[in-house]
C-alpha cells in the first residue's frame, strides 16, 4: 500500500544504522557502504547441436529459466541449431521460494513451444563467487528430458551465487524487473556515464579583406555569422562600410569531444530588414583548431573565404580573393560551467596540464528508499518504478530500476576521485516511465521524486555518514514529500598536505581572475553546455533523459522566484543579526542599564587604549576561545533541504504558480497584470532603498565638492583644526576622549541627533536633479 504522510516528521533528517561493511570491493581494501545482497546468477552462453522439429523441419530455440514463482526468457533465434545468447540472469536469493533451478530449451512454434531439453540444478550445490575472485568459467551440459535421459543437444552456461559487486550485475536481467520485457529491459539496468570533455571555442573576428558584394554600387553592411551545430552567433555590423571592414569582436561556443560538427564562418551583407547575402564562407573542422593548454597567447591567422554560386539547380564552388582575419582556438585554461557555481561538483580547467593533484576519494552507497508516493497507475492501482541518478564531476551513475515498489532497495556503491573539497555531490530520484514499449506512458517525462545535495567540505574525513534524507519536491500546488532516501557517504583523504593546500588556492583556474568572462557570457555558455550534455547523455543506452539532466544541473535556477527572494533576504538579515545584537548590547552598556558592566567595559577599553599592543592578541585569543566553545555544538550531520529556510512551507499558491511559469510567460489577462503590479511594488521599494543609499554617499562626496559652499568651508576649517589637534595630542588620548564621550551617563545625554548627523543630513545630493 502507498505510504501515508506524517506531517510531524515530514522534513527531518534521520540517522540510520544499516548493516553495512564486512566485505571488500573489487580492487579495494575498504569496506563497502551498502548492505550485502546475494543473487543467483545464470549466464547462458550458447547451445550446440539442437534437433529440428520433425513436422516443420526448423529449429527456433530460446531458453526459459524457472525458479519458484520467477520465470525468465531469452530472446529467440530463428532457424538455427547453434544459437549464441550471451545473456545473464540474476535472481534475488532472499526472495527465492523454490529449491531447484530449471533451465528449459524450447523450440518456438505457432501453437506450442516444444521442449527440446532441460537442465536442473539444486540451489544447495551451486558454488559461490565473490569479487575479487575471477569469473566462473561456463561449461557444456548435456540436455536431458523429464526422465533424466540424455537427449541431442548441449548448452553452455555458468551458474553461481554472487553479490551486487559482481561484474555481471549491471548487464543482467533481474528478477525484480520480471514484468519488463523486450527492449525496455535495458532501461532497468544500472550504468555509469561520462560527460564529454567540454572546451570553450573562441573566435576573435578582427577584419575582412577584399569582399566582393553582389551589388557593387552600394557599400556592404557586413557582419560575421558563426554556426556550430544548431547554434548561430553573429557579430555586430561593421562601422566601416567598405570592402575591408573591421570588427574586433569575439564570439564563444561550447564544443564537446569528439568534435562531430564543423564550425561554419560566413561574412554576410545585410541587404534589408529580412534579407542578407553571403559574401563568402569557410568550413573549419574543429579537430584542426589549435588548443590552448597553458595561459599563453595564440597567434592570429588569415583564412580564405569561398562563395557558392547557383547555376540553375546545381551549385559550384568558386574561390576568390576574399579573406577573413581572425584568431580561433579551443581554450582549455578555463573551467566550463555546466552547473551553478555554488553547486559545482568540479572546478578544474579543461586542460589536463592544469589539473590539480587528487586529494581523496568520495564513496557513496545508495541503499534504499522508503515511503515513495505513487506517480502513475497500473492495473487500477498506484505504482512507482524508482531509480537514482548521482553526479559528481564528469561521472554520472544510474542505479537499476526497482519495478513496482514503494520501498526499493538498490544497495549499489560508487566511487569518485576528489580534487577539491568545496564541491557538491547531487543525488536525484526519478520514476521510470519507459519500461513498457508502446504503453501510454512511453512518451512522457520521468517525474522527479526529489533531490539530495551533499557538500564534501561539511564531511569529516574517514567518517561514514548514514542518514535518511527527505525527498522533497516543490510543485505548483505546494510542497510535497515524496519519500525518504537512505544513503551512506564517506570522504577519505589520502593526501592531507594537498587537502590543506587547496584552502589557500583560488577556487577557479587562474584565467577566471586574470581575464574574467562576463556574467552574461558565463550564463549563455552554461546553457550551451547543458544542451550539449542533454544531447550526448540522451544517446546512451539506457539514456539519461533530458528532464533528468536538466533537473540534476539546476537549469532553471536563475528564474525569478518571489519565494527565493524572500528566503535570500532573510538569510542576509540572519547574517546581520549578530551585528544587531552586539549593537543593542553596546547601546545598553553606554546607557548604563547595568552600571557594573558599563564600568568594566570602560576599564577594559582604557586598558586596551593604553596598551595597544594587546589589541590584536586579545582579538585572536577571543576568536580562538569562541571556536573552542562552539566545538561541542558543531553540526554532526550533513546539511539537507531546509523547507523553512526556503520559504517552501509558507509560499502562497499564486507565488508558486508564478515560479513554475514558463519564460516568456504563458499567462494572460488578470493573472499576468497582478504579478506585474506585485513586481512593480517590490521593485519600487528596492528603488527607494537604492536611492536612499545613493543620497547618503553623495552627501559624503558633497563635503569637499563645494556644492554647499558654507558647509564645505566649515568642514575644511574643522579638518585644519583637527590636523593641528591630532598632531599635538597623542592618538590614544583622542580615542580615549571619544570613548568617554560615547559612554557618558544618561544624565549628560540629550535625545536628539548628534552634531555630525545633523551636519551630514543638511548636505545636498543629486536627488534634486532627478526627474
Amino acid at each position: 500500500m502507498p505510504p501515508k504522510e506524517n506531517p510531524k516528521e515530514d522534513y527531518t533528517l534521520k540517522v540510520t544504522s544499516p548493516d553495512i561493511g564486512g566485505r571488500t570491493v573489487i580492487g579495494s581494501d575498504k569496506l563497502t557502504l551498502v548492505e550485502q545482497r546475494q543473487f543467483l546468477y545464470v549466464r547462458i552462453v550458447r547451445a550446440s547441436g539442437l534437433p529440428v522439429n520433425n513436422t516443420t523441419g526448423t529449429c527456433n530455440p530460446f531458453v526459459e529459466l524457472r525458479i519458484g514463482n520467477y520465470k525468465g526468457t531469452s530472446r529467440c533465434f530463428e532457424e538455427t541449431s547453434n544459437p549464441e545468447w550471451n545473456e545473464v540472469y540474476a535472481f534475488t536469493r532472499d526472495r527465492l521460494q523454490g529449491g531447484r533451478l530449471e533451465i528449459l530449451v524450447r523450440n518456438k512454434e505457432s501453437a506450442i513451444n516444444e521442449i527440446i531439453g532441460h537442465l536442473s540444478f539444486d540451489l544447495g550445490n551451486i558454488p559461490t563467487r565473490f569479487p575479487p575472485d575471477s569469473p566462473l568459467a561456463p561449461q557444456w551440459y548435456k540436455l536431458e528430458d523429464r526422465n533424466g535421459v540424455k537427449v541431442v543437444g548441449e548448452l553452455m552456461l555458468a551458474v553461481w551465487i554472487g553479490n551486487q559487486a559482481d561484474d555481471a550485475f549491471s548487464v543482467a536481467w533481474h528478477s525484480d524487473a520480471a514484468a519488463v520485457s523486450g527492449k525496455s529491459v535495458s532501461n532497468t539496468r544500472s550504468n555509469v556515464y561520462l560527460s564529454p570533455v567540454l572546451w570553450y571555442l573562441r573566435i576573435q573576428v578582427i577584419a575582412a579583406q577584399d569582399l566582393a558584394p553582389a551589388d557593387k554600387n552600394r557599400k556592404p553592411e557586413a557582419y560575421v555569422k558563426a554556426v556550430l551545430g544548431n547554434l548561430v552567433l553573429r557579430t555586430t555590423g561593421s562601422k566601416d562600410k567598405n570592402l575591408n571592414p573591421t570588427w574586433n569582436e569575439e564570439v564563444m561556443f561550447v564544443a564537446a569531444e569528439p568534435f562531430d560538427d564543423p564550425l561554419i564562418l560566413s561574412v554576410e551583407d545585410k541587404m534589408g530588414a529580412n534579407k542578407e547575402a553571403c559574401l563568402g564562407r569557410s568550413v573549419i573542422p574543429l579537430h584542426q583548431v589549435e588548443k590552448r593548454l597553458l595561459p599563453q597567447p595564440i597567434g592570429d591567422q588569415w583564412i580564405n573565404l569561398e562563395k557558392h554560386v547557383a547555376e540553375g539547380e546545381e551549385k559550384r564552388e568558386v574561390k576568390f580573393a576574399s579573406r577573413l582575419h581572425l584568431r580561433i582556438f579551443l581554450d582549455g585554461v578555463y573551467h566550463v560551467f555546466d552547473e551553478p557555481t555554488y553547486y559545482s561538483s568540479d572546478l578544474r580547467a579543461t586542460s589536463p596540464m592544469l589539473c590539480p593533484e587528487k586529494i581523496g576519494v568520495l564513496e557513496l552507497g545508495i541503499l534504499k528508499a522508503e515511503g515513495l508516493l505513487p506517480t502513475k497507475s497500473k492495473d487500477g492501482r498506484g505504482t512507482t518504478d524508482a531509480y537514482c541518478v548521482a553526479k559528481y564531476g564528469r561521472k554520472w551513475v544510474r542505479t537499476s530500476t526497482i519495478v513496482d515498489s514503494y520501498a526499493p532497495k538498490w544497495n549499489e556503491q560508487y566511487y569518485w576521485d576528489v580534487y577539491d573539497p568545496y564541491t557538491v555531490v547531487t543525488i536525484g530520484v526519478f520514476d521510470n516511465y519507459h519500461l513498457q514499449a508502446g504503453d501510454k506512458n512511453g512518451g512522457t517525462r520521468d517525474p522527479r521524486l526529489g533531490k539530495v545535495r551533499i557538500r564534501l567540505s561539511t564531511l569529516e574525513t574517514g567518517r561514514i555518514y548514514t542518514h535518511s534524507y527527505p525527498l522533497i519536491v516543490l510543485q505548483p500546488n505546494g510542497l510535497k514529500k515524496m519519500g525518504e532516501l537512505h544513503l551512506a557517504v564517506k570522504f577519505s583523504c589520502n593526501n592531507w598536505i594537498n587537502l590543506f593546500h587547496t584552502y589557500s588556492q583560488p577556487l577557479l583556474p587562474m584565467m577566471h581572475y586574470l581575464k574574467p568572462l562576463s556574467v552574461y557570457q558565463l550564463d549563455s555558455l552554461r546553457h550551451q553546455a547543458n544542451h550539449i550534455l542533454s544531447l550526448r547523455l540522451g544517446r546512451a543506452d539506457p539514456p539519461l533523459r533530458r528532464e533528468v539532466v536538466e533537473y540534476m544541473l539546476d537549469t532553471g535556477l536563475n528564474k525569478w522566484s518571489l519565494r527565493r527572494a524572500k528566503a535570500n533576504c532573510e538569510r542576509v538579515m540572519a547574517c546581520l543579526s549578530g551585528i544587531v545584537v552586539l549593537w543593542r548590547q553596546f547601546d545598553q552598556i553606554r546607557h548604563w542599564k547595568n552600571s557594573a558592566i558599563t564600568i568594566l567595559s570602560y576599564s577594559l577599553f582604557v586598558a586596551m587604549v593604553m596598551s595597544p599592543n594587546l589589541v590584536l592578541p586579545t582579538f585572536f585569543l577571543a576568536t580562538f576561545v569562541l571556536g573552542v566553545w562552539c566545538f561541542p555544538k558543531r553540526p554532526r550531520h550533513p546539511p539537507h533541504m531546509d523547507t523553512r529556510l526556503s520559504h517552501a512551507e509558507t509560499a502562497q499558491p499564486d507565488e508558486l504558480d508564478e515560479e513554475f511559469d514558463t519564460f516568456p510567460s504563458s499567462k494572460q489577462g488578470e493573472a499576468l497584470k497582478t504579478r506585474y503590479d506585485r513586481l512593480r511594488g517590490i521593485a519600487g521599494r528596492l528603488m527607494i532603498m537604492i536611492g536612499d543609499l545613493a543620497t547618503q554617499l553623495e552627501r559624503i562626496h558633497a563635503l569637499v565638492s563645494w556644492r554647499d559652499p558654507r558647509a564645505t568651508a566649515m568642514f575644511l576649517i574643522f579638518c585644519l583644526i583637527a590636523c593641528f589637534l591630532v598632531h599635538k595630542v597623542q592618538f590614544k588620548y583622542l580615542v580615549l576622549a571619544a570613548w568617554t564621550y560615547t559612554m557618558r551617563p544618561p544624565r549628560l545625554r540629550v535625545g536628539i541627533p548628534s552634531i555630525p548627523q545633523n551636519f551630514l543630513r543638511r548636505l545636498p545630493a543629486k536627488t534634486d536633479s532627478m526627474l
